[in-house]
């Protein structure tokens, strides 16, 4: 059957419009994913890769949001973070785990592993604080008073960064404190003060803030107080150079450490 040239038009709309709609929405699914134009694409020296980044404990919260961010400003990039004490990192690194970058708390750990490591750079700072129950019910003000015998006072190990800022702090003071347990990582910690186990600990400024409805975090004054310093470096056996290096490197740019300062880390 012939169609007059009124009704070829309208059929050849019709069958127009009933293609732009898939279309349309395919167009609008790859946006939202990511991959279409409107996508921001990966920076330059920045291929789509899957991270894993070895970090100490006390970042746990703050590179989780750092991660958040680094994945959807770099379409593809996938990281996972593996969070632990320094001291175990670093075991880690000796022992050939698979990973492409480590940000450990402090200089010593990383400068123990200048063989497997690149340059390091440091993304950011932190200092002690005295962590209590909430509402500090043992009435803890300084770091003498946790030299009293009847409290329960918990650390990290010596061979652990917050443990060593820890000794150094305290024997600096004079200040003799024989803890009920010694602890692997700062995180630990924090975690007998919230439980009840301890009445006191020393941990990070910025780990008491994680926990403000379990813990009361005790000022110590700078010219008494120890300064923590965070290091970042790609690992030499890394899979993934280019996209370990630009990870590393974005740690320090203003959009990273901007996450960092909110979550309590001063700016190295």
């Amino acid at each position: 059957m012939s169609l007059t040239p009124a009704r070829r038009r309208a059929a050849v709309a019709a069958l127009a419009a009933t293609l732009l709609v898939p279309l349309t929405a395919c167009g609008s699914g790859d946006a939202d994913s990511g991959s279409g134009a409107g996508a921001t694409p990966s920076a330059p020296g920045a291929p789509a890769a899957h991270l894993t980044v070895l970090a100490a404990a006390s970042l746990t919260d703050v590179f989780k949001a750092a991660g958040g961010a680094y994945e959807k400003s770099h379409p593809g990039t996938k990281i996972t973070f593996s969070f632990a004490g320094s001291q175990e990192l670093a075991a880690q690194v000796k022992q050939g785990a698979p990973a492409d970058a480590l940000v450990t708390a402090d200089t010593k750990t990383m400068d123990g592993l200048r063989a497997d490591t690149g340059t390091p750079d440091i993304i950011a700072k932190n200092r002690l604080v005295i962590a209590t129950a909430e509402g500090n019910p043992d009435k803890v003000d300084d770091l003498k008073d946790l030299a009293d015998p009847e409290l329960k006072v918990v650390l990290a190990a010596p061979e652990v960064p917050v443990g060593r800022y820890s000794k150094k702090i305290l024997d600096a003071q004079k200040i003799s404190v024989k803890p009920v347990s010694q602890e692997p990582n700062v995180r630990a910690v924090l975690s007998k003060v919230e439980l009840g186990e301890a009445d006191a600990g020393l941990v990070y400024k910025t780990d008491a803030a994680t926990a403000p409805d379990k813990v009361d975090a005790v000022e110590i004054p700078d010219a008494r107080n120890a300064i923590a310093e965070y290091p970042a470096a790609t690992l030499k056996t890394s899979k993934n150079a280019e996209a370990a290096a630009a990870f590393v490197a974005w740690l320090s740019s203003p959009e990273a450490q901007k996450i960092l300062r909110e979550a309590g880390f001063q700016q190295p």
